[in-house]
């Protein structure tokens, strides 16, 4: 009779096998049919994760309905690396997104940010010139600028509006370069235009330049990021638990397995 504990991590590994072929096919298709930069930035990533699935998922499936307690013993192991480095993620993601919030704008319905709220960590990577190229690219494919110029056509339009964070950092300049709104993305130098802010001088009015380059709009792709980051905080720990109560099931299949060889041997022993 199939005990109950080597049941349950066949159908959560059923489960798992499905989830691995899904996530596999669809970074297979990202790596086909993507036509951008952008479309596929995670096939690699999904190829990578979907395929180990699929070799743990497999491996669990067999050593709990074929008894291979050898199969049983390295699926227990990678689940609990998995839960080891699944929590040092989690630790990791909270330390380095604790820093940087948005900074209030007197009479606007929105926050700026800075890249120096962030941490170096941080920084670091979006100062990357290779990273960044990357996802300024795909702010650029995203089109978030484009419909955000169309949206705002009047001064009272824009400053009651809550923009996103990479919308207020990217798709205009920062308040203090005192520069006059013009409608959409155009912006009106002052006669005279001196600054110590760097990102005044980075700013263009052309759609394909407009503050991509400048600290304002990676302190939004930052903030944007610690908000993603909170949500996958909790995702984690939702995955986290069950991958303990996973990893508890397979302990108690690996002691029936135990018991029902010594059983067996004994039976075989018995004259």
């Amino acid at each position: 009779m199939v005990r109950v504990s080597n049941g349950l991590i066949a159908v959560l590994n059923a489960i798992t096998l499905a989830l691995s072929i899904a996530i596999l096919g669809a970074g297979i298709w990202l790596s086909v049919r993507g036509s951008t930069d952008c479309e596929k930035f995670l096939d690699r990533p999904a190829i990578a994760v979907g395929a180990f699935l699929l070799v743990v998922s497999v491996a669990g499936l067999v050593g709990a309905c074929c008894r291979v307690s050898w199969l049983l013993w390295l699926y227990l192991l990678v689940t609990f690396v998995l839960i080891v480095l699944l929590l040092c993620f989690t630790v990791f993601a909270f330390v380095v997104t604790n820093r940087g919030a948005g900074e209030v704008v007197s009479g606007r319905g929105y926050r700026e940010y800075r890249l120096g709220d962030y941490s170096n960590w941080l920084r670091r990577r979006v100062n990357d010139a290779g990273n960044w190229g990357r996802i300024r690219s795909c702010i650029r494919e995203s089109k978030i600028c484009e419909s955000f110029g169309k949206k705002h056509r009047n001064l009272s339009q824009f400053v009651v509006h809550n923009l996103s964070p990479v919308q207020s950092g990217c798709c205009k300049p920062p308040s203090e370069c005192n520069f006059r709104f013009a409608g959409g993305t155009t912006w009106i130098k002052p006669d005279n235009f001196s600054s110590n802010v760097s990102d005044c001088h980075t700013w263009e009015n052309d759609p394909k330049v407009l503050c991509f380059d400048c600290g304002s709009c990676k302190a939004g792709v930052l903030a944007n990021l610690k908000n993603e980051w909170k949500k996958v905080a909790v995702v984690n720990l939702l995955f986290l638990i069950f991958l303990t109560a996973v990893y508890s099931v397979g302990c108690c299949a690996i002691r029936n397995n135990r018991r029902d060889d010594s059983n067996r041997s004994w039976k075989r022993s018995d004259p």
